[in-house]
């Protein structure tokens, strides 16, 4: 079997506890391996990386991660609608924009959201996951608990003995359930909504530069120019030098306009000017939040992008260089505004010395062509987990690294990317339109994540009920209160990101609701060892000369295509083994773990896994991989030669695999698809018949595995629905 680095495999589909009536990654097909996949993850996870390695990541997530966020100050101020602003009002909004970057930013995210991943991923549906492999709910039970995630860790050391009563009420509730599962998809599907929004209100804010010395500039050159970013190259090393010259230019620029402008300006920490400019402006102040919750854009991908680098790479570069820069960048541009308090509408542009003017555009070009990447990074990670959670059709993922599980790609989904963007640019051109939709989705990807981040803590991290309180009460309440200012921009463009998560929502819906009905089927007509014994036996059923890999993928069982296969073909190969394809969070398998094998009790009649990485290309033409497989065949049936179960001489056995490979090798997988029936209800038959549209064009649940055409056979059947 051919393993290659760095090849593209569509992530295969989860295996099926029938025990559990749950699906899951970690547990074998058939049997126990022993602990290998633990070992194997350990391993993996085992390889820390130096300091001067963290440095050097902390410099590509410049690239990455923080894009969004720290060319924010591009379309903050011009996206608040602000009637003659006096001093006291742009000193309250640096105030809440202060107070903002620090408690949401430095403290939600940096400190505590990062420690709550999922197998080294981060996002809403990465806390989902962590949820429910804890939880013994949805997808994941806590028998195949992540040997990867940091905080969790501290938490599972004595496996789960009293569970939290909140847990218990998840576990028990399916009204509790499928709440939870709503606010994980809005979530997923606001923050792809997100890497919509993010390069089109980047690219056109910064090309409003050109406006300001060339006025008759039209909208279309903008958002033709705008449309070239889709072009760019996706490699971060080279993204980082962008964002590092944005990163530094803007806070001297600040300092500069400090000096000269206002340089009290800092003595707007205090929050007395937040509660002074609520007192004076009242449902005005409370409006212009809107906009203000512009200035910590971006924050999520700082969680969601987690996979793509580490927790210490990511707090370095925030804390050490994002952070400052924001704060001096917004200090700057406010105390401008202060001397020029009508210049709000272009506040960044205006603020920059004319002889630097050009170079710092050019900056703030590239720099908003880059600034997309953290969103779209984000967006294909949160994919890839729906994918891996069979919540989202399969589509195809790159892994770009061979050390890194979470650094992923996929071009359809880029593709997807760009065409809605365009899309937003052409119909909603206009940036203040575009920046309420935004702080739509940006309000309320950071709501869910405090409501998730309270569950970890409670049911998972047994943090202490007083500071969950302190926690949630503070960022609810203020995250609350942006939400319900945002609210009401929905009709001046706030409802796009509503549209785009309701298109999402329901195509994430027809998946997930397809996929549990297929998996109900399956274990309710599933094929036990003595069921197919007793197929077997049938004297009409013949054992055919060959020797036949028969993919399934149902724990504890065997599809029920193997039934419908063997009552209609009225054969079987003399040597069938039912083969499993599982997908491992390590780069590669080593070769003595790659392939696992058992008898199953019936004569010809075996089990295999084929266990690989993300950095492994799965090859099975040509008789490397069937020697592979017959030698550990072998191996194993000499070692359970002196079991009292073994009815059969090793050397007749072993001598029958040998003319099975003789008479010739055959690959049978099956695909399945309802049959909608008469009395099927219109809900039913609507759902399952928009979950086979979504099935037909996504990718297969099994690896492209370069078997020979001639040698593969697919066998359909219907599933009653």
């Amino acid at each position: 079997m051919a393993l290659q680095l760095g090849a593209a495999v569509a992530l295969p589909e989860l295996l099926i506890d029938s025990a559990s009536g749950t699906s899951h990654h970690l547990d074998c097909l058939h049997f126990p391996l022993h602990n290998t996949t633990d070992s194997v993850m350990l391993q993996s996870s085992g390889n820390k990386t130096g300091r001067w390695g963290n440095l050097l990541l902390a410099y590509k997530t410049l690239g990455v991660v923080f894009g969004g966020l720290v060319t924010s100050p591009l379309y903050v101020y011009p996206s608040m609608h602000l009637n003659s602003p006096t001093e006291e009002d742009y000193l309250g909004i640096y105030s809440i924009m202060f107070w903002t970057l620090t408690l949401i930013g430095v403290v939600k995210y940096a400190y505590i959201a990062l420690k709550a991943d999922d197998q080294g991923e981060g996002g809403t549906f990465a806390l989902y996951s962590l949820l429910c492999r804890n939880m013994n709910i949805g997808i994941l039970s806590s028998k195949s608990s992540d040997v990867n995630s940091s905080q969790s860790r501290c938490v599972l050391n004595e496996d789960n003995k009293q569970k939290s009563r909140l847990g218990k009420v998840f576990e028990t509730s399916m009204v509790a359930r499928r709440a939870l599962l709503f606010i994980a998809m809005l979530g997923t599907c606001m923050l792809i909504g997100d890497g919509i929004l993010t390069p089109a209100i980047s690219v056109l804010s910064a090309m409003d530069g050109l406006r300001a010395p060339f006025p008759s500039i039209s909208k279309s050159l903008v958002e033709a120019i705008s449309a070239v970013k889709f072009g760019t190259s996706r490699v971060s090393f080279l993204f980082s030098p962008i964002m590092g010259a944005w990163t530094l230019s803007t806070p001297l620029v600040g300092i500069y306009s400090i000096i000269h402008h206002y340089p009290s300006i800092f003595k707007a920490l205090s929050p007395y000017y937040i509660f002074h400019f609520f007192w004076r402006n009242g449902k005005e102040g409370w409006l212009m939040l809107g906009g203000t919750i512009l200035c910590i854009t971006g924050s999520e991908a700082l969680f969601a992008d987690l996979g793509h680098f580490n927790r210490s790479s990511i707090q370095i570069a925030f804390l050490f260089t994002i952070y400052p820069s924001l704060i001096l960048t917004y200090a700057g541009q406010t105390a401008y505004l202060i001397k020029n308090p009508n210049d709000h509408m272009d506040g960044f542009y205006k603020f920059i010395p004319k002889t630097i003017y050009w170079p710092i555009f050019i900056i703030a070009t590239l720099a908003a062509v880059v600034a997309s990447q953290s969103l779209i990074s984000a967006t294909f990670s949160v994919i890839k987990q729906s994918v891996v959670l069979d919540y989202f059709p399969r589509v195809k993922v790159v892994h770009t690294s061979s050390n890194k599980e979470g650094e992923v790609y996929s071009p359809e989904v880029n593709y997807i990317l760009m065409v809605f963007c365009i899309a937003v640019i052409l119909i909603f051109g206009d940036g203040q339109d575009i920046g309420n939709a935004f702080g739509v989705v940006v309000s309320l990807v950071m709501l869910i994540t405090t409501i998730l981040l309270t569950l970890v803590m409670i049911i998972i991290w047994r943090t202490p009920s007083l500071l969950v309180a302190l926690y949630f009460i503070i960022f609810f309440m203020m995250e609350g209160v942006y939400v319900s200012a945002v609210l009401t921009k929905i009709p001046e463009g706030g409802w796009i990101p509503f549209a785009i998560s309701f298109i999402l929502a329901f195509i994430m819906f027809g998946w997930y609701y397809g996929r549990q009905r297929k998996i109900q089927y399956e274990l309710t007509h599933k094929i036990d060892l003595g069921r197919l014994g007793m197929l077997l036996s049938d004297p009409s059923v013949q054992r055919v000369p060959g020797l036949c890999f028969f993919y399934t993928k149902i724990q504890n069982g065997l599809t029920p295509i193997l039934g419908h296969y063997t009552k209609n073909m009225r054969s079987l190969h003399k040597v069938t083994i039912f083969t499993t394809l599982r997908y491992l969070l390590v780069p590669k398998v080593s070769p003595h773990e790659r392939i696992v094998v058992k008898k199953l009790g019936l004569r010809g009649v075996y089990a295999c896994v084929i266990q690989y990485g993300y950095a492994d290309s799965l090859n099975l033409e040509g008789d490397n991989f069937v020697s592979q497989v017959l030698d550990s065949l072998q191996e194993h049936i000499e070692n359970c030669s002196s079991l009292p179960s073994n009815h059969m001489p090793v050397e007749e056995e072993i001598s029958e695999l040998s003319e099975a490979k003789t008479a010739g090798v055959i690959h049978v997988r099956g695909k399945a698809r309802f049959h909608i029936g008469k009395s099927t209800t219109f809900f039913d038959r609507f759902m399952l018949a928009f979950y086979e549209v979504l099935h037909k064009n996504c990718r297969p649940a099994l690896p492209a595995l370069g078997v020979p055409l001639p040698q593969c056979l697919e066998v359909g059947m219907f599933y009653e629905a």
